[in-house]
């Protein structure tokens, strides 16, 4: 099963990053975002540091959302979904595989933002740089495992095609809430004692949606949910 899904990750990254315009877009949009939100800046002043955080993880859940639109879509659009389906590779291989391309996508836009958030919000790292590590690591995890699942719930019905970003959101508020709290740990130093809650929500979190994962993809990817 591994070895199909690490086929289907190389085969999803190569048309992203050829063709595909959900990366493009989701840097693009990120970088508006982290843009528009510096201009709220007090005159002389600073962002604060859970603001910043809060703009960093709002530019990637809505860059998680570009990224599994255009990663299901791949099949969609040439009615690939149906093959498949129809192959003997294990239906699971296509959630581990596309959440695995998933994550590299959205790592590689957050390398963009997190200088883009120093930058333009005037932040700089004055905790301990692991937990802001650790904060991306569960955070991204918890992001991809329900992207992945919501991606492919959301393709191939019609009407249906935004329900992605509809319900996404209030799904994510957990893991977007223990990241939000994290970087503004790491960005201003403080309170970073309490950091193990939130890195253990997180990763309760990451467990949980897995579980789901594992369970419900077969039958939200068939098209049987």
């Amino acid at each position: 099963m591994l070895r199909r899904a690490a086929l289907i990750t190389a085969k999803d990254l190569k048309l992203s990053v050829s063709g595909g315009q959900g990366l493009v877009q989701a840097v693009l949009l990120g970088l508006l975002l982290i843009f528009l939100f510096s201009l709220s800046k007090p005159l002389g002043g600073v962002i604060s540091a859970q603001a910043a955080g809060a703009i960093f993880w709002l530019s990637s859940a809505f860059g998680l959302v570009l990224v599994f639109n255009d990663l299901f879509s791949l099949e969609e659009a040439n009615g690939a979904r149906l093959g498949l389906l129809s192959s003997p590779v294990p239906v699971h291989s296509v959630w581990v595989g596309k959440g695995v391309a998933g994550l590299c996508l959205l790592l590689v836009t957050q390398i963009v933002f997190f200088p883009a958030t120093i930058a333009f919000l005037g932040q700089a790292v004055n905790g301990p740089f692991w937990l802001m590590v650790c904060a991306v690591l569960l955070g991204d995890v918890g992001l991809v495992v329900l992207g992945a699942l919501l991606g492919a719930l959301s393709q191939g019905q019609g009407a249906r095609e935004s329900l992605l970003s509809v319900i996404i959101f209030p799904l994510l508020l957990p893991v977007l809430l223990g990241g939000i709290t994290l970087f503004g740990m790491a960005f201003s130093g403080e309170d970073v004692a309490e950091a193990g809650k939130w890195l253990g929500v997180m990763g309760a979190f990451d467990g949980v949606f897995a579980g789901a994962g594992l369970i419900l993809f077969p039958f939200v990817y068939s098209g049987e949910e």
